[in-house]
C-alpha cells in the first residue's frame, strides 16, 4: 500500500527509476543521497523519507544494483561505495510497518550478506592490483563498504550473529594483507563492541525486572500482613466487647473506616488538581513577574522622559490671552527702561565676566580632584576596614596572613576581584533573573571565588622574585 502524502522527490525518483534503462538506474539511485543529506538527522521528516524509500521500492533496486558486476555498472566502485551508504541509512531508522517480517527476515540479511560479497570482491581487486594508487583508492572502497556494514549492524543489532557466522565474514578474517585484515579486524572488535553493550542493556533491563518484581512482591506482603494484623485487632476488639455492643462497635469502626478512606481520597484528589493545575500556576507566576518587570521599566522610562522632555511652550493660548500678555510686557518696560550702556563698558564688562568663570571653572577642577581623592582615601578605608574585621585572631593567623595588609595593592586587587566577579556573575545570569533588580543591586559573589593569588603583585617598587 502506498503511502500519502509521499514526498515529490521521492516520485519523482521512482518514476525515473521505472521509465529509465537499466544501465542509468545506479546513477539515478545516487540522487538519494542528497535528499537523505537534506534532512535533519533523526526528524520525523527523515523517518517518513525512509517509508517512502521502502514503500516505493528504492531500497530492493539498491540491493539489485549491489548484486550485480561491478564492470557493468556506471561509475564502478565508486558507484557502489555510496549506494552501500545509502543503503544502510535508509534501513537504520526504518519503521517498515505491515511489511516489517519481510524487512526483517528477508531484505536486512540480504543487505548484511551483499556487504560481504562486496568486500571479498574488493579484497580480491586490492591483492592483485599493481599500483599504488589503485591499492590505496580500492582500500578506500573497502573501508567505506565495512563502515556501511557496521552502520547497519549498529541500527539492526541481531544481523551479528549472521555475519559471524558467514562464509564471506571468515574469509575476510583469513586475509595475509596486513591494510585488509587491520580494517577487518577493527570492524569485528567493533561488533564485539556492540554486541557486549546490547548484552549488558539486556542483563541490566532484566535486572530492573526482578527489582520491580520483587517490590511488588514485597508490597503485596506487606499488605497481606497489614490486613492479618488488623483483623486480629478486630477479633481481639471483639472478644472484649459485649455481645450487645458488637453492633454499635463495628458500626463505630466502619464509620471510622469511611474518614480514613475519604480523607486519603480527598488528599489524592487535591494533589491531582494540583498536579494539573500547576503548568497554570507557573506561568501565573511568570506573567505576574514580567507585568511587574515590564510595568517597573515603563515607569522608569515615563520618568526619564519627563525628566529631559524639552519644553513645549504654552498649551491652548488664546488670542484675549496673548494680548494680556503683551500688555504686561508693554507696561513692565515702561516702569523699567533699561539703562544705555557703552561699548567699552559692555567690553570691560564681558572681559570680568570671562576671568570670572575662569577662575571659577578653574576652582571646580580643584574641588573635582579633591573630591576624587577624598572619595579614594575612603574607598582605601573602607576596604581596610573590612580587611581587618574579616582578619582572623593571631592565634589562628597563618605565614602569609599578615603579608595581606602589608601593602595597599593587596586590599585593591581583593576589592578588583569582587568587583570583576560581581560583574560577571550579573552577566552570565539568566535574563529573567535580572529583571527585577535595579543598576546599583549587589550580587553575593562566594567567598571561595575570592581567593586572589596576590603573591605576585608589584609591592613596594620591587618586584617579587
Amino acid at each position: 500500500m502506498k503511502p500519502t502524502g509521499t514526498d515529490p522527490r521521492i516520485l519523482s525518483l521512482a518514476a525515473e527509476v521505472a521509465n529509465s534503462p537499466e544501465q542509468n538506474v545506479p546513477i539515478i539511485l545516487l540522487k538519494l543521497k542528497e535528499i537523505i543529506n537534506n534532512t535533519p538527522l533523526g526528524s520525523s521528516e527523515l523517518k517518513k523519507i525512509k517509508q517512502d524509500i521502502y514503500c516505493y521500492d528504492l531500497i530492493q533496486y539498491c540491493l539489485l544494483v549491489l548484486s550485480q558486476d561491478c564492470s557493468r555498472i556506471q561509475g564502478g566502485w565508486t558507484t557502489i561505495s555510496q549506494l552501500t551508504q545509502i543503503l544502510s541509512h535508509c534501513c537504520v531508522g526504518l519503521e517498515p510497518g505491515e511489511d516489517a517480517e519481510e524487512f526483517y527476515n528477508e531484505l536486512l540479511p540480504s543487505a548484511a550478506e551483499n556487504f560481504l560479497v562486496l568486500g571479498r570482491r574488493l579484497q580480491t581487486c586490492f591483492i592483485n592490483a599493481a599500483k599504488g594508487e589503485e591499492k590505496d583508492e580500492l582500500l578506500r572502497f573497502f573501508q567505506i563498504v565495512t563502515d556501511s556494514l557496521f552502520w547497519l549492524l549498529g541500527g539492526h543489532v541481531q544481523l551479528i550473529q549472521n555475519v559471524l557466522q558467514s562464509d564471506h565474514f571468515l574469509h575476510l578474517l583469513q586475509t595475509d594483507n596486513l591494510q585488509i585484515g587491520s580494517t577487518v579486524m577493527t570492524m569485528l572488535q567493533n561488533i564485539l563492541q556492540i554486541n557486549r553493550s546490547k548484552r549488558s542493556k539486556i542483563l541490566l533491563k532484566l535486572k530492573r525486572q526482578k527489582e520491580e518484581e520483587d517490590r511488588r512482591l514485597q508490597l503485596h506482603i506487606q499488605r497481606q500482613r497489614a490486613m492479618r494484623l488488623s483483623r486480629e485487632l478486630r477479633l481481639s476488639m471483639l472478644e472484649i466487647v459485649h455481645p450487645g455492643q458488637v453492633e454499635k462497635h463495628n458500626r463505630e469502626i466502619e464509620e471510622k473506616s469511611a474518614l480514613i478512606i475519604q480523607k486519603h481520597w480527598r488528599g489524592y484528589r487535591e494533589r491531582k488538581i494540583f498536579r494539573q493545575q500547576r503548568p497554570s500556576l507557573t506561568e501565573y507566576k511568570a506573567a505576574v513577574t514580567l507585568q511587574r518587570a515590564t510595568l517597573k521599566f515603563l515607569a522608569k522610562c515615563h520618568k526619564k522622559k519627563k525628566l529631559f522632555a524639552p519644553w513645549q511652550g504654552l498649551q491652548d493660548l488664546t488670542d484675549a490671552r496673548r494680548v494680556k500678555l503683551k500688555q504686561q510686557v508693554d507696561d513692565y518696560l515702561q516702569r523699567h527702561p533699561s539703562s544705555q550702556m557703552s561699548d567699552v563698558t559692555s567690553r570691560e564688562l564681558h572681559s570680568q565676566a570671562q576671568e570670572q568663570l575662569q577662575h571659577y571653572l578653574m576652582g571646580r577642577v580643584l574641588e573635582e580632584r579633591a573630591q576624587q581623592h577624598r572619595e579614594a582615601l575612603m574607598a582605601q578605608i573602607n576596604t581596610n576596614i573590612e580587611q581587618l574585621m574579616k582578619a582572623p585572631s593571631l592565634k589562628e593567623a597563618e605565614g602569609k596572613e599578615p603579608e595581606l595588609f602589608l601593602s595597599r595593592s593587596r586590599p585593591v586587587a581583593a576589592k578588583a576581584k569582587q568587583a570583576h566577579l560581581t560583574a560577571l556573575k550579573h552577566l552570565q545570569a539568566p535574563w529573567w533573573k535580572n529583571l527585577g533588580e535595579e543598576e546599583g543591586d549587589e550580587i553575593d559573589v562566594p567567598k571561595d571565588e575570592l581567593s586572589v593569588e596576590l603573591g605576585t603583585l608589584f609591592i613596594g617598587g620591587t618586584k617579587p622574585p
